[in-house]
C-alpha cells in the first residue's frame, strides 16, 4: 500500500453494489471485493456462497485519510445497507451477507462503534452489525472485481 494510505474493510450484503459506492466516494483510491471473517484458506465464491466457510462478502477500501476520514467511511457504510438485518440484505440470505466492519486498529474499532451508535440513533432501533478485528482478506475472483461496471450497470438497485 502506498505511503499515507489506509485500509478499511466492510461487509454489507452483496459486495458488488458496495464496491461501486465506495469506489465513487471522494478520497477512496481503490476498492476490491473479496471474502473475510471465515476459517477456510483461499475460499472461492462457490465455497462462500455454500455458507460453510464462515466468510462474509466484503469490500476492502484503500483510502487517503487526508481526503476522507474513517469516520466518514463508516457513516457511509451504515447508509449503504440495512444494518438492522441479521445475516441478510434484501433477497440475499446467509452469514456471507452479514453486516460487519472488520477493523484494522483500535482507533478504527472505536470509530466504528461510534458510527454504529449514530446509525442506531438515526434508525431508531439497534444495529446488528458485527465489529470485529480484521482477518485475512481474500480477493474475489477477477470476474467479481468491478462486476457492475463491467456489465454496464452503476448500481444493484432496480
Amino acid at each position: 500500500m502506498s505511503a499515507g494510505l489506509e485500509r478499511a474493510t466492510f461487509a454489507a450484503g452483496c459486495f458488488w453494489g458496495v464496491e461501486v459506492d465506495f469506489r465513487n466516494t471522494p478520497g477512496v483510491k481503490d476498492a476490491q471485493v473479496g471474502y473475510t471473517g471465515g476459517h477456510t484458506e483461499s475460499p472461492s465464491y462457490r465455497d462462500v456462497c455454500g455458507g460453510r466457510t464462515g466468510h462474509a462478502e466484503a469490500v476492502e477500501v484503500t483510502f487517503d485519510p487526508g481526503e476522507v476520514s474513517y469516520d466518514e467511511l463508516a457513516d457511509t457504510f451504515f447508509r449503504l445497507h440495512d444494518p438492522t438485518q441479521v445475516n441478510r440484505q434484501g433477497p440475499d440470505v446467509g452469514t456471507q451477507y452479514r453486516s460487519a466492519i472488520f477493523t484494522h486498529s483500535p482507533e478504527q474499532e472505536r470509530l466504528a462503534r461510534e458510527a454504529a451508535a449514530r446509525a442506531a440513533e438515526r434508525l431508531g432501533r439497534p444495529v446488528a452489525t458485527q465489529i470485529v478485528p480484521a482477518e485475512t482478506f481474500w480477493p474475489a475472483e477477477e470476474y467479481h472485481q468491478q462486476y457492475l461496471v463491467k456489465n454496464g450497470r452503476a448500481t444493484c438497485a432496480i
